[in-house]
């Protein structure tokens, strides 16, 4: 049996562990099956590790729809629910101006330019409620 971490797995996108936060790039189209299996793991890991925040990279998707826009939306939803942030990064003016004319805002969501400014947010964010390592549910 080969280990799913060692490798990429076709339609399967890697989530990698950088310290308190999961960093996952998406390149190319990103299918249902394929957006299902990256909410669960994304879920899963957070549940399991307490990280404090979600990094996505989308440097490498040439064109967002209103499936991505809903999937990134979904997965900044869940990890606020399990006391983490949610970054976008490397978003490409052409993608920036499709989300605008398709209407999509993304709640839940915050933006950097790149990789490592996403990284300098989610470290100079942290929020509150991880103090000492507890988590605190929402009112």
């Amino acid at each position: 049996m080969s280990d799913a971490h060692s490798r990429p797995v076709p339609g399967h996108v890697p989530v990698l562990r950088l310290g308190d936060v999961l960093l996952v790039t998406l390149q190319g189209d990103l299918y249902d099956s394929t957006a299902q299996q990256l909410q669960q793991d994304l879920a899963d890991t957070i549940a399991r590790t307490g990280v404090r925040g979600v990094l996505i990279d989308i440097s490498g998707v040439e064109v967002v729809d209103s499936f991505l826009g809903r999937v990134l939306a979904e997965i900044a939803a869940q990890a606020k629910l399990l006391a983490a942030r949610t970054v976008v990064a490397g978003m490409r003016p052409a993608v920036a101006i499709t989300l605008v004319e398709l209407g999509l805002t993304l709640p839940g969501l915050s933006t950097a330019l790149s990789t490592e400014a996403g990284m300098e947010l989610l470290s100079q964010q942290a929020p509150a409620s991880r103090a000492g390592g507890a988590r605190r549910g929402s009112p």
